[in-house]
């Protein structure tokens, strides 16, 4: 099977590049650029994500002879284009919010500079993973704020697509989880991944006692059992009786969390554990974590809710065409407005690093930097070889974390506002 991303695409990006072959317009030099025109319904940030996974598929997308067979069977596009796409490769420029990053309605995420034949055919791919891995990482940044510094464990891989729980599992991680249960993201991407049973195991055996009996003698008292199989009360008991007072943790999966966290807290200190960890899952999001945020629960377990992006699955970003051969043009349909131009940004904070202001301008006008205004773009492709040294998935989760503390107050509640700080364009 090949490796190659190429058609990871669509019909029309390919469509367009023959007919800007066959009229001469393919050469043509562009800038592309990624931004999306608001957030999501409700957000105040969004989080820029994929974009490591974004540079590993561009330099991925070759059109070997499996690809360009595909295209010939199918009739996509003709010989002349075919030929063109055999000796592909992107020879451009590309800059770019860097993982991690907060980033506001209009804000130029990422820009590409390119042949517009070299540039188009990227849309679809850039869109893909930069919308979906955003989506994830700004939901589960604001789990993470809810959580208020408890561990946070991903566990959605069976509630999407085996790929895109992979990719959820990273910009999870990205945004602050602590661990995931998948184990291709830890071959992948070196995330720490945990895991213990599930129901099954209990009703495989024929007493309570005997599972966790089974799964102790295995994993040691310092496992995490899962206790609401049948009766909550009897499953601490008999979690308790097995391992000792010693015993890791215990988990709940259902019911009202907030009141059998509070009693399991309690029965668990009464019968010598005080140490012992409660860990909650369940159809939680962000607003289920907040509502928790009182009660003695010391991890959470999240899945749906976050690989759907809990309620906004995509960024809404687009790719759009803003400068050809030096002049901005700029798409004016109702409510699809872009700006043209090239643009660059830099956000400006107040003297305590509070974040107070985006400020968007034409990449050859940058206004003076003041001492606490940051350039928001770093150098990510330069004639089509990756800039090394950018920053690894560890750096990327740490540049977030101190993104957020830059966030004003009110712009990280979970109520519906204005975005955190305004983007003004010059």
């Amino acid at each position: 099977m090949s490796t190659s991303t190429a058609l990871l695409t669509d019909h029309y990006e390919l469509t367009m590049l023959a007919a800007a072959l066959r009229d001469g317009t393919a050469d043509r030099a562009c800038v592309f650029e990624v931004f999306a025109r608001r957030l999501p319904e409700g957000r105040r940030y969004g989080v820029v994500a994929g974009t490591g996974r974004l540079l590993d598929a561009i330099t991925a997308f070759r059109f070997a002879d499996e690809e360009l067979d595909l295209l010939r069977r199918t009739g996509v596009v003709d010989e002349a284009t075919l030929e063109w796409l055999a000796g592909y490769e992107f020879t451009g420029d590309v800059d770019g919010y860097p993982e991690g990053e907060l980033y506001f309605p209009g804000s130029p995420i990422l820009s590409v500079r390119a042949p517009f034949g070299v540039g188009v055919v990227l849309e679809t791919l850039a869109l893909s993973i930069l919308n979906h891995d955003s989506a994830i990482a700004s939901a589960a940044a604001r789990m993470v704020g809810a959580a208020n510094g408890r561990r946070m464990i991903e566990m959605g891989s069976r509630r999407t697509h085996e790929e895109a729980a992979v990719a959820c599992a990273r910009a999870a991680y990205l945004a602050g989880f602590t661990a995931t249960s998948n184990l291709e993201a830890a071959r992948r991407h070196g995330i720490p991944t945990t895991g213990t049973c599930a129901h099954a195991f209990t009703l495989l055996h024929d007493s309570e006692e005997e599972a966790f009996r089974a799964q102790v003698d295995a994993l040691g008292e310092g496992t995490t059992l899962l206790v609401d199989t049948y009766d909550i009360t009897r499953g601490i008991d008999t979690a308790v009786g097995v391992a000792g007072p010693g015993l890791g943790g215990v988990r709940i999966d259902s019911g009202d969390l907030g009141v059998l966290a509070r009693q399991a807290r309690d029965q668990l200190d009464s019968l010598g554990a005080k140490s012992t960890r409660i860990v909650v899952s369940g159809d939680l999001d962000e607003y289920a974590i907040a509502a928790l945020r009182a009660e003695p629960v010391d991890a959470y377990g999240v899945g749906t809710s976050l690989v759907t992006g809990s309620g906004a699955p995509t960024a809404g970003m687009v790719y759009k065409l803003v400068e050809v051969d030096g002049r901005p043009v700029a798409k004016r349909s109702s409510h699809k407005e872009s700006r043209g131009g090239r643009k660059s940004s830099i956000r400006r904070h107040k003297d305590t690093g509070t974040a107070i202001e985006e400020i968007v301008f034409p990449h050859d006008e940058q206004p003076d930097l003041g001492a606490h205004d940051r350039v928001l773009a770093t150098p990510l492709i330069r004639g089509g070889k990756r800039v090394e040294g950018l920053d690894t998935l560890a750096e990327s989760r740490e540049r977030l974390r101190a993104a957020l503390v830059t966030v004003p107050w009110e712009g990280l509640k979970l109520s519906r506002g204005e975005p955190a700080i305004p983007t003004t364009f010059r």
